[in-house]
């Protein structure tokens, strides 16, 4: 006899369904597992022996086979332990089959039969509702998969528990959500003294999800600029935050089951590796721009980062999402986000201050810059200078709207455009539009097409540049609560496209 139980491998925040085949025939006591397992999966023989023998259940003298179908799917991690156990212990008739067949499972095993927690519990749920079987996983991951209203989740603290529930002795319940969190930093865009446009930059990145840069001075504001983000982006949606969670499940960086609405903000440091920006490694967990989906990447010291790894950006900014290729397979994950940069005009910061500049003014400055490549630079849709900040600005009184007043500008724009692309597919807001769609909705008046036009001739906008244009062009009038895109938005879009550097 044959018994079966069911897991998952994951591609990406893909969970696919994985086949256990456990059998016991005659033959030279030995105990194998097939089915192209990694290290980790291969050692679950110890670890599930073991644990059997912590609950006084000895193996037979027999031949056991372990098959991890299909055969050429690699399989890493060790949430195989608790699957095997369960085929293992349904073909030695201790627990029933049937039972095992009806459930998806996984989970790390310890030597005394403790079930660990272990990552992607959230998208083993999602893949469990979709062949309607029962989650089962350790306690320490119930909440966590519970999110997942579409099936049941049963966790267990131990594989004596998981006995005690297929027998009848002991049944669980069900596993409870974890409870919804929201953080609340309380930073305000009233810290900031002056940097009025800087400001109105912030906003209309956050509306619209733009792409933003800010150049400027050390001490300008820049970090304390963009540390503010999250206080003036809506918390995500239902389905955002079930995607989000999802790359952050498997990444291992969910709290106590608990599921965040508030928007990812993501900081790295200029030092990271590609396989830390873009994802990657021996498992191909994902970068810093697929946890940053559906939130904000803020990459500050920009041109010190490896060239490599900035233009790597370049792909999955345009299209949303980034496939890490390995040997063996190939692994895609989302990556929605948006980038926001900071930069030193030059490598000594003081540009255009003559009296601290460098020797090498204005050629250092255009060196530093100079490690962005044109392509790379024309997909930021804003970009804004920061100029410093007297000290004897610093007593002067506070000026312009709170964090929370201009929250409300960004929802209410946001809900506009969650409206408008209600019926199209892939678009959620303004950045995404494109094509014939871009054409309906951002096409400006007479005035601002000749306006658009004339910019476009003079300094050389690419395609690329001019389509970026009217989608700032359309979220500022989403801000003012305009239907229409009209010259005053057209050249408010233009200056921030003009700022510092011209598209060539």
């Amino acid at each position: 006899m044959v018994a079966r139980a069911y897991t998952v491998a994951f591609e990406g925040v893909t969970a696919r369904q994985v086949e256990v085949q456990c059998a016991i025939t005659p033959g030279i006591p030995a105990f194998s597992l097939v089915g192209l397992p990694d290290k980790a999966v291969s050692e679950a023989r110890d670890r599930v022996r073991t644990a059997l023998n912590s609950m006084a259940i000895a193996l037979p003298s027999k031949r056991i086979t372990i098959n991890l179908s299909p055969a050429d799917l690699p399989k890493e991690g060790s949430h195989f332990d608790l699957p095997i156990a369960l085929a293992l212990l349904a073909a030695l008739e201790i627990i029933p089959t049937d039972a095992v067949e009806g459930t998806c499972s996984l989970g790390e095993l310890s030597l005394d039969g403790s079930l660990i927690p272990v990552l992607g519990a959230l998208p083993a749920a999602m893949a469990a509702a979709e062949e309607d079987r029962t989650l089962l996983c350790p306690k320490a991951s119930g909440a966590e998969a519970a999110w997942v209203g579409a099936t049941q989740v049963i966790s267990a603290a131990s594989l004596a528990d998981v006995v005690r529930h297929y027998t009848g002795q002991s049944p669980l319940p069900p596993a409870e959500p974890g409870e919804v969190t929201s953080d609340s930093s309380g930073r305000d865009l009233l810290d900031v003294k002056g940097q009025e446009r800087a400001k109105r930059a912030l906003e209309i990145a956050a509306a619209g999800r733009h792409h933003l840069m800010m150049v400027g001075t050390p001490g300008s504001g820049k970090s304390m600029l963009a540390a503010r983000l999250p206080g003036i982006l809506p918390p995500l949606t239902a389905p955002e935050a079930l995607e989000t969670s999802m790359i952050h499940s498997l990444a291992g960086l969910l709290d106590e089951g608990g599921i965040n609405r508030t928007r990812p903000f993501r900081e790295p440091h200029h030092t990271a590796s590609m396989a830390a920006i873009v994802g990657g490694g021996r498992r191909a967990s994902p970068g810093e721009i697929s946890l940053a989906h559906n939130g904000v990447l803020f990459m500050d010291e920009f041109p010190e980062f490896s060239r490599t790894v900035l233009e790597t950006l370049r792909q999955p900014i345009e299209t949303g999402e980034v496939m890490i290729a390995r040997a063996n397979a190939h692994v895609k994950y989302p990556c929605r986000f948006m980038l926001v940069a900071a930069a030193n005009p030059c490598k000594c910061g003081y540009l255009s201050d003559p009296n601290r500049a460098c020797s090498r003014a204005p050629a250092c400055g255009e060196d530093y810059m100079g490690r962005i490549s044109g392509p790379l630079m024309d997909r930021f849709d804003l970009r804004v200078e920061v100029p410093p900040v007297a000290f004897t600005d610093l007593d002067l009184p506070t000026s312009g709207d709170s964090s929370a007043i201009v929250a409300e500008r960004v929802a209410a724009a946001r809900t506009l455009q969650a409206a408008r692309f209600e019926t199209q597919d892939g678009i959620r807001l303004n950045a995404d539009a494109e094509g014939k769609v871009l054409e309906q909705i951002a096409t400006p008046d007479n005035e601002g097409r000749t306006l658009i036009n004339k910019v476009a001739e003079r300094f050389g906008l690419s395609a690329r540049g001019y389509h970026r244009v009217l989608r700032v062009a359309r979220t500022i009038a989403d801000l003012e609560g305009s239907d229409d895109v009209r010259r005053p938005h057209v050249a408010e879009a233009v200056s921030y496209r003009l700022s510092f550097a011209a598209d060539g």
